[in-house]
């Protein structure tokens, strides 16, 4: 089976590390939501959104502010969480002049695998060993196994990436305390005031409906 952009579907499979998916599970069922959700109940909107659709491509509507706005606004929506947050990442890093498709679904792929339980804090899906701390990763790198060590190192980058992109309040907060975050562990207990408020915002607009024990803020 075939995405709207001519690429095969994913299979349904647990993978060991996150992979940018979401654009390849994108489909002409979906392009046609969005195409509904856009127009609502004006016919002649509707058709030139869809003839832009069948002559640009999906792009045309996953790049479209408008579509931004209704995934955020209307109430009959029935996206996934993941389109959502593709949509979200790829409009962010185009208002910050990085146009890549493909940096925007692997972005938005950790964004969406970081809000399922502890992911966030384990190096892939069947690990049972958590790292809350860069350093600590560091340290195993130099006694772990080839397989073991590639993922160390694919989880530093994603997890680097996201308490960078979602929480730099956090870090910096903690800064005064530590010689940085990546190699010293900080010398509180618990995240800052303005780090606190950031978690909050985060798990209000996460994917999942779990309790705040997700692993989508810093501890």
């Amino acid at each position: 089976m075939y995405n709207f952009f001519g690429c095969p579907m994913p299979r349904s499979r647990s993978d060991r590390m996150i992979l940018p998916t979401i654009r390849a599970s994108f489909g002409r069922r979906d392009a046609l939501h969005l195409v509904d959700l856009l127009a609502r109940n004006d016919p002649e909107l509707r058709d030139a959104a869809r003839a832009r659709l069948e002559q640009d491509g999906p792009d045309s509507l996953l790049d479209d502010p408008r579509v931004r706005n209704t995934l955020l606004t209307d109430p009959d929506v029935a996206a996934s969480p993941a389109l959502v947050f593709y949509v979200l990442v790829r409009q962010a890093l185009l208002e910050g002049g990085i146009d890549s498709a493909a940096t925007a679904d692997f972005v938005a792929s950790v964004v969406v695998a970081f809000a399922r339980t502890e992911r966030a804090y384990r190096i892939s899906e069947d690990s049972e060993q958590e790292f809350h701390y860069l350093v600590d990763m560091v340290q195993q790198l130099g006694e772990a196994e080839e397989q073991r060590a590639f993922l160390l190192r694919a989880h530093l980058g994603n997890f680097s990436l996201w308490l960078a992109g979602l929480f730099p309040d956090f870090l910096e907060a903690r800064r005064p305390s530590t010689t940085t975050i990546a190699w010293g562990r900080p010398d509180t207990a618990s995240p800052p005031r303005r780090g606190r408020r950031r978690r909050s915002v985060w798990i209000s607009c996460s994917a999942t409906s779990r309790a705040p024990s997700l692993a989508c803020a810093p501890r």
